[in-house]
């Protein structure tokens, strides 16, 4: 994007952020807007307008060094002129050579010459001041999956809207059969030197607007951007044990980069639906079973379900109290390290009807057990 466009657009404005929002603001904004807005979903004809604008929004707020470029050139340039370190608006330098303060420039601490701070400055500030081979931006999506796909690892398609590289120009902006050529005013280096008075002021090169490059011959299909705005879909591998909120990351599958940068990566913010028997516990499968009165105080052997739709026995040994939990070696899912564990918590079912017959062998097993009063030790507090 142009120099015109980062002093123009106000992305922390499109995405509902104040400057100061934190890498997880924006992240969060970003995934919240994509989804009221994605074309997919609505289908307002400002839709997809409004989607593109988020994303180029969150392409440049999500990137450090991106965003740091992009405020400090709406620092320098987006009021005419910028600050010194003091802070004051009288040592501000305006491009028309006035409100140069000598005395502000001397108190500001900065070591070197004087044409080293104004160049210093307006050359850490603009994104044409790095003509060198750029990374993509990283992207995000999230995908929902059933507790057992999670569990065993599948594969799934992921449908993504953003840039890429353009078909028609290989990227390169200009069209077929030809190539930018490098700007013969600034040599390549997207800067210029304009004398204000006495000191020397690097600015953005009004010729390339900075990009360091100029073409000829746009591309048609792109406009000159490089860039097309297009709908594909990838495979994922979802590893198994992956877990609720977990994110996998595909490495080059994010926005294409800019110079022959490498691309960006893509990472898949996974959902993982709950299952009505299972659950996970770490890397561990988990589930509770019933077991009767009789079976957790005379012992069994009982048959539980894996999640395979297979089953293995467990032995509950006599006295065995509610909520205890046994351990099925390898009987779990499989993980980088292996095959986890089943963990098997039983709860004791007492009846909620008896029969008389029932009944009265209770009352009578109460008689020859002879256990007392289990309350019997509990005090109260004075």
């Amino acid at each position: 994007m142009s120099q015109k466009d980062w002093l123009e657009k106000d992305y922390y404005s499109v995405l509902g952020l104040k400057k100061d929002a934190t890498a997880d603001q924006i992240k969060k904004s970003f995934r919240k807007l994509a989804r009221q807005f994605h074309p997919d979903q609505n289908k307002d004809a400002q839709a997809e307008r409004k989607f593109k604008e988020i994303t180029e929004a969150h392409d440049v707020l999500s990137d450090s060094e991106t965003r740091k470029e992009y405020d400090q050139a709406r620092s320098l340039f987006g009021s005419g002129g910028f600050r010194m370190p003091g802070g004051g608006r009288r040592s501000g330098v305006n491009f028309d050579g006035s409100g140069i303060h000598f005395e502000d420039l001397l108190s500001s601490g900065m070591g070197g010459g004087l044409q080293d701070i104004l160049g210093g400055l307006f050359n850490s500030g603009t994104p044409g001041s790095r003509r060198g081979p750029r990374r993509g931006s990283d992207i995000e999506s999230e995908a929902t999956l059933s507790f057992r796909d999670a569990a065993h690892g599948t594969m799934i398609s992921v449908r993504l809207n953003s840039e890429t590289a353009c078909d028609a120009c290989s990227g390169s902006g200009a069209k077929a059969g030809t190539s930018p050529r490098t700007c013969p005013t600034c040599q390549g280096s997207g800067m210029t030197a304009r004398q204000s008075g006495a000191f020397a002021v690097s600015e953005p090169c009004g010729s390339c607007h900075g990009r360091g490059l100029l073409i000829d011959d746009p591309c048609p299909v792109c406009g000159g951007t490089g860039q097309s705005r297009a709908h594909r879909t990838i495979q994922v591998r979802i590893p198994a044990g992956v877990q609720d909120g977990q994110r996998i990351r595909v490495k080059g599958k994010g926005t294409p980069g800019t110079h022959s940068g490498t691309s960006g990566d893509l990472y898949v913010v996974v959902h993982v639906s709950a299952d009505p028997l299972f659950s996970l516990q770490g890397e561990h499968l988990a589930i509770t079973v019933p077991v009767t009165y009789a079976e957790a105080a005379l012992g069994a052997e009982i048959g539980v379900p894996t999640l395979d739709g297979g089953q293995v026995r467990l032995k509950i040994p006599a006295g065995t109290k509610s909520g205890r939990t046994f351990r099925a070696k390898e009987k779990g899912i499989t993980t980088k390290t292996g095959t986890s564990d089943l963990l098997v918590t039983v709860t004791v079912q007492v009846p909620v009807k008896l029969s008389a017959e029932a009944q009265e062998a209770l009352r009578a097993y109460e008689v020859l057990a002879g256990e007392g009063n289990p309350r019997a030790g509990l005090r109260t507090g004075s």
